[in-house]
């Protein structure tokens, strides 16, 4: 009977910790992938000098560098933020709190960009720049949770459903701004894109009331003492995990594969809307038609690379994404502009490992950390995309620079995923699944 109300119990949090992967996808893709970008180049445009820049900071720089160097910068910044975020909250008994602070803290900047309009620019992008730490933050604590509610053998399963969960929820909000832009009821672009931001922050912290009611706390790293002993301990903590890491070398070794390869996934992603409009001559409609095909395209093959996973294994699908990742990515470089049917079956075959690399990335990881010590160690997972994705988000800035435009970018992506593929292909999961302590799943 025990075992029978601890199955039920995890299941419960198992289904709230899917609803926050629906709640916070409103923000990739509204935000990040669709509109936020193409608006801040128009915003920006309304405020260029004679030469056609903006000033940032004393740099003159092209409005449409303005959304990656935002980017670039919320990385730099989540590389010393998120794994102290992680020890913070490996030490807190509340666990939840934290999750609902950077939550909301990023559901509230992001309904803020309501109110970017023509002439501030600057406002959009701070707001982008910091709303992206705190997604981020947000995702840290959130995957934390995944040991504490799932066994080993049951990982890939709950982690690529929650991906699953995630691409249904932005895809449905996607598909009513889509509409929304398209009908065009108040005659007004400008303000109907404004509203699909703010919906997205609307949307991100309605649904987060769902898993913060449903997830528990789980036991602290340590607790007690004061405030200020809290602080010093989450530091040392920090210090301790640090060191720790070269201890673990084949977690190392995962997490190096992985900020290369995923750092390469994440680049793509938001630079797709851009690189679209800009050099495809996409028209915005047609774009938010594409990645809300991705959404639902990306929730089957989530669902279908997850049962894949538990047959071959989840290192062998994930290198295998890699391989049409690559392949994805440089036939992209040379499509013509105006081509839409071939634009569309990209974003098709993007969409199907999409979900699948992202979630089994996640689920491989969880065996390499040691117990009770998961947001600290996902702290350092999340920064691993990030570090990457300031290498490729720059990458976007200075080919613009240099040849006006984007696609030459497009290639230095592949050196990622080639990378990121191979170090992968020699990290021995079993032997690093041992050396942290955790029981051994029965295929990976």
């Amino acid at each position: 009977m025990a075992g029978t109300t601890e199955r039920r119990r995890d299941t419960r949090q198992q289904r709230g910790w899917y609803v926050y992967d629906w709640a916070n996808s409103s923000f990739p893709t509204t935000v990040g992938t669709v509109f936020f970008g193409p608006y801040l180049i128009s915003v920006a445009e309304s405020s260029v000098d004679a030469e056609g820049f903006v000033s940032l900071l004393g740099l003159r720089v092209a409005p449409q560098q303005l959304f990656f160097i935002a980017l670039a910068l919320s990385a730099v910044v989540q590389v010393f933020a998120l794994p102290i975020v992680g020890a913070f909250a490996d030490r807190s008994e509340r666990k939840r709190r934290w999750l609902a602070g950077t939550a909301y803290t990023g559901a509230a900047l992001t309904a803020a960009m309501f109110l970017v309009v023509p002439g501030r620019w600057q406002l959009g992008f701070v707001l982008i720049l910091v709303a992206n730490v705190a997604f981020s933050a947000s995702i840290v604590v959130y995957d934390s949770f995944l040991p504490e509610i799932a066994d080993p053998d049951d990982r890939d399963r709950v982690s690529s459903r929650g991906w699953a969960f995630g691409y249904i929820g932005g895809g449905l909000l996607l598909a009513l701004n889509l509409a929304l832009y398209l009908l065009d009821p108040l005659g007004d672009e400008g303000l109907t894109v404004r509203i699909s931001l703010g919906s997205a922050g609307l949307w991100w912290a309605l649904f987060t009331i769902v898993p913060l009611r449903r997830l528990e706390d789980g036991p602290a790293l340590r607790s007690g003492g004061s405030a200020a002993g809290a602080v010093t301990g989450a530091f040392r903590e920090l210090g301790r995990t640090m060191r720790q890491l070269s201890e673990y070398p084949e977690t190392l070794k995962y997490l190096v594969a992985f900020l290369l390869f995923n750092g390469g996934v994440g680049t793509v992603i938001y630079a797709a809307g851009s690189y679209a409009t800009e050099e495809l001559d996409v028209p915005i409609a047609t774009l938010t038609a594409a990645i809300l095909m991705v959404q639902f395209v990306a929730f089957g093959g989530a669902l279908v690379l997850g049962a894949l996973a538990r047959r071959a294994g989840a290192k062998s699908v994930v290198l295998w994404s890699l391989a049409l990742w690559s392949a994805v990515v440089v036939y992209g470089r040379f499509v013509p502009a105006g081509n839409i049917p071939v634009f569309f079956a990209l974003a098709a075959a993007i969409g199907f490992v999409l979900g699948g690399t992202q979630a089994l990335s996640r689920s491989l990881y969880s065996h390499l950390v040691p117990p009770q010590r998961e947001a600290e160690f996902f702290g350092f997972y999340q920064i691993s995309d990030r570090g990457t994705s300031v290498l490729g988000q720059l990458g976007f800035v200075f080919a613009y620079g240099v040849a006006g435009s984007y696609r030459q970018a497009l290639l230095v992506l592949i050196v990622f995923f080639i990378a990121g593929g191979l170090l992968l292909l020699v990290t021995d999961f079993r032997k690093g699944i041992d050396a942290v302590g955790n029981p051994q799943p029965r295929v990976l």
